[in-house]
């Protein structure tokens, strides 16, 4: 016989496969044998069309095309036999899914075999229908599937049941016609029967509010009377795992009853008996046990479970994190952290062995842990917490140390009540791990002492003893020379000193060296050279002795390859030799940094940057996504934001100032709205004649903010924005001058649902028709309020996207208030193509997310 004929037998063609040597010799074996197929196809053999599909299921698995041989499976599911039927179902499993178009094909076979008189038969059309079933094949056999449901034979029962999950999951509106079959269920003494019927409860309940309440009604007291049995059960070997009787029936009984006791508290007050029969007598040395205890208590929590029952799942938890079984640890952790919502106090007596985890040698346990630890702090036990977890600082591994370094300034920050407490505590974390801390943490340190002028000499001095064991961490370095330079005479005369402190004598020139060292060491970064540069400079002034010394060491940057220090040296020496006479009063101290205004911007930049996160993960086939609600740009650091560079405040012009660029100019000024916009147009007359039509920079990064200290900048700035030079403090906010009409664009509703309405009214300019502002209104048609508002958007590739600043994140229900963007798009090919957005909305109600999301295509033409 032919090796590759349609009679070859499949284990003849699966040895010649094996027998292969290389990929090439393979794809031969196959190629012939497909070729052999697919004559026997076109020949219509049917002698051999079952070994045919056998053997193009194995060549699928290979992962080679076989979608010529979907029709054959129809052909043999068509035919009258067993075996037959048999094939042809595993085949139309294998070779087709949901999305065939050929499947639709079957479904009149499908229908013909669940009315078979032969129950196998019924079995192979029940499985083939449960795992391919599409949405209309799952609207045309419901009836069927419903009816199999009530049949007496168990076999055809169990499959009814899981074949009607599936039906319900395609289209839940038919979980209704499911609701009495599926509980009719649950009274079932054959094991398979009942799982499956448990199963199908449980996904009634998820698809339909309606059948909750149903089954609550009527399924709870048997799901009681199933869970007694099967506790109180004698040994029953079929079923039993090590000791433990039938732990997957315990599982899915539980798990349907935290849906039933979910928000309801006569139903849950039904369930504390069996849930506390099962939390006392449970084993939790076996690993099945284990995983009962698991789902039992995370029915308590989720059910509206007394107290005491709460706090018997907690203790459970916290046996967990004693068990060397890492997995049974991790778990533990996670439900935790939910529990704590629940109950912080029960979750609070566990402190010590959660500690405990965060010191485990699982980097997984470690990271949960810390996050756990993280909620359980409050007021009063923030301080032996943070000494708990300073102490580990000083041992953990290097991979660690950047998470748990984060989140001890997190608590040091947020409970922080004292002054001194706060900084000796910053110090410590500096002093272990000033290399992995992040540049705003240290930024606040040094707005904190700014704003302790009793703890300015204690800082200082603390400071410098520091950097003498720990001149490697880099953010303590900083500081130090940051303080040095501001308070270098506080260390040396011992300014301030505190009864807690120990006698420390400094010269001025132990501080000269200190800086030296950090414009020398191998490990200082151009940021810190700078600071300590501009720190030299400083005492230079306050430390006349060591003038000449530190004149030298400027000096010998003069010719540094970096031109960042370069330019300072340069700057500075100059400063020293010609003006000395003003040197005094341009190193002057730093005035007291605002320390509200910081926090408001640092909190400002967080939720920023959280913002831009959740928009980098939200992706649009074919559009660019923009960053939502306004991300205009990063606020300034607050270290040298003497010069109000960043400032967003507008200059509102006023009477005289009109009248003066009206007689200089000879043009004319229309009022400006009380904001200090004025209509755009008009500018380029002052812009030419003042040079300054081109923008300029205005913010600074942050290595020049943290460096330059109470005197203009001396290094090239790095841009973000954009803005228009108003020499004169004359200019509106937008540096334009009256003289133009927008034309007119209807407004339009962009988006209409039953819970939301956004309206889009429209701006353009003249002299940019390729620019449209778009207003937009946010109202809220429902009866409860928002909160957390964001409102996103993404547009073609052709489109640039900017979002201003909402005007709030809180919308008030039933239309009482409502929130405004401005939103402004580029379109670079304007009168080619036409506006096209996509939006989501994304808020909370009742702590819970809701999202919705819509396409804008009536744009008004023109746009």
């Amino acid at each position: 016989m032919n090796p590759f004929s349609s009679g070859t037998r499949l284990r003849d063609m699966i040895r010649a496969i094996r027998a292969c040597k290389t990929a090439a010799e393979e794809r031969a074996v196959v190629r012939k044998e497909c070729a052999a197929i697919r004559s026997a196809i076109s020949e219509n053999d049917q002698d051999y069309r079952h070994r045919n599909i056998a053997k193009l299921m194995f060549i699928h698995m290979l992962g080679y095309p076989t979608h010529f041989g979907q029709m054959e499976c129809l052909k043999l599911i068509a035919s009258a036999g067993f075996p037959e039927k048999r094939i042809g179902y595993l085949g139309l499993m294998l070779l087709l899914d949901e999305r065939q178009e050929v499947l639709m094909l079957v479904t009149n076979s499908l229908k013909q075999d669940l009315n078979h008189t032969n129950q196998y038969i019924v079995g192979l059309a029940l499985c083939a229908l449960g795992n391919i079933c599409s949405a209309e094949m799952a609207s045309d056999l419901a009836a069927e599937v419903e009816r199999l449901l009530l049949t007496k034979d168990p076999n055809i029962k169990k499959k009814a049941a899981l074949c009607s999950i599936r039906i319900i999951r395609k289209v839940p509106d038919l979980a209704e016609n499911f609701l009495s079959p599926a509980a009719s269920l649950l009274k079932e003494k054959h094991h398979g029967v009942l799982i499956a019927g448990i199963q199908l409860c449980t996904d009634l309940c998820k698809v339909s509010a309606d059948a909750n309440k149903h089954l609550r009604k009527n399924c709870t007291e048997g799901l009681i009377r199933i869970l007694k049995d099967v506790s109180n059960s004698s040994y029953a070997p079929e079923y039993d795992i090590a000791g433990i009787t039938d732990p997957f029936l315990h599982i899915r009984v539980l798990r349907l009853m935290r849906m039933l006791g979910q928000g309801d508290a006569d139903t849950s007050e039904y369930m504390n008996d069996i849930l506390a029969q099962i939390a006392s007598k449970t084993e939790s040395n076996k690993n099945a046990g284990n995983a009962i205890l698991y789902e039992c208590v995370e029915t308590i929590m989720g059910i509206e479970a007394t107290s005491g029952l709460r706090v018997l799942a907690i203790n459970i938890l916290g046996r967990f994190l004693s068990n060397r079984d890492n997995n049974i640890r991790y778990v533990a952790l996670n439900m935790l952290m939910k529990a704590i919502a629940v109950d912080s106090q029960a979750v609070q007596r566990h402190r010590t062995t959660i500690l405990e985890c965060v010191k485990d040698s699982d980097a997984s346990i470690r990271k949960r842990a810390l996050e756990l630890v993280f909620l359980l702090v409050n007021d009063t036990n923030a301080k032996p917490l943070t000494k708990e977890l300073i102490d580990y600082l000083e041992v953990s591994d290097q991979d660690f140390k950047g998470d748990l370094t984060a989140k001890i300034c997190s608590i040091i920050e947020k409970f922080s009540q004292e002054k001194k407490w706060y900084i000796d505590q910053m110090l410590k974390v500096l002093s272990l791990a000033g290399s992995y801390v992040k540049d705003d943490v240290w930024h606040a340190l040094i707005v904190a002492i700014s704003n302790a002028p009793d703890l300015q000499g204690y800082s200082v001095r603390s400071l410098y003893k520091a950097f003498q064991t720990s001149f490697e961490q880099v953010s303590l370095v900083r500081v130090a020379v940051w303080c040095i330079g501001e308070y270098g005479e506080m260390l040396v005369g011992n300014v301030g000193v505190l009864e807690v402190e120990e006698p420390l004598t400094v010269t001025e020139s132990d501080t000269v060296d200190v800086l030296e060292a950090c414009l020398t060491g191998h490990s200082a970064d151009i940021t810190t050279r700078s600071m300590s540069l501009i720190a030299l400079l400083k005492l230079s002034s306050r430390f006349p002795p060591t003038s000449e010394r530190i004149k030298e060491i400027i000096t010998v940057h003069k010719g540094s390859i970096v031109l960042e220090l370069q330019q300072r040296a340069i700057e500075f020496n100059s400063i020293i030799q010609r003006h000395d006479n003003i040197k005094s009063s341009l190193v002057e101290r730093m005035p007291v940094l605002d320390e509200s205004a910081y926090m408001v911007k640092k909190a400002n930049s967080s939720q920023e940057n959280i913002v831009a996160v959740k928009s980098s993960q939200m992706s649009l086939a074919g559009t660019s996504v923009t960053l939502p609600n306004g991300v205009a740009k990063p606020p300034a650091a607050p270290l040298v934001d003497l010069l109000d560079l960043s400032s967003d405040d507008t200059l509102v012009p006023t009477s005289t100032s009109k009248d003066f660029l009206h007689d200089l100019l000879g043009i004319e000024l229309t009022n400006s709205s009380s904001s200090g916009i004025a209509p755009s147009g008009g500018t380029d007359i002052l812009m030419d004649l003042l040079s300054i039509g081109t923008p300029v920079q205005s913010d600074i990064s942050p290595e020049t903010v943290s460096s330059n200290q109470g005197f203009a900048p001396t290094t090239k700035p790095t841009p973000t924005t954009v803005q228009v030079l108003d020499l004169l403090d004359v200019l509106p906010s937008n540096g334009s001058v009256a003289g133009d009409q927008s034309p007119l664009y209807p407004s339009i509703t962009a988006f209409q649902s039953s819970t939301l309405k956004i309206m889009f009214s429209f701006k353009k300019h003249p002299e940019k028709p390729q620019v449209t502002e778009i207003h937009a209104t946010f109202m809220n048609l429902s009866s409860d309020a928002y909160t957390d508002f964001v409102f996103q958007a993404a547009v073609p590739k052709f489109i640039q996207l900017h979002l201003d600043p909402a005007s709030s994140n809180h919308l008030p229900a039933n239309g009482n208030g409502t929130i405004t963007q401005t939103v402004t798009v580029t379109n670079s090919q304007h009168g080619q193509k036409p506006l096209a957005m996509r939006i989501r909305m994304v808020y909370k109600v009742d702590n819970q997310e809701k999202l919705e999301q819509g396409q804008i295509n009536n744009f008004p033409p023109g746009l």
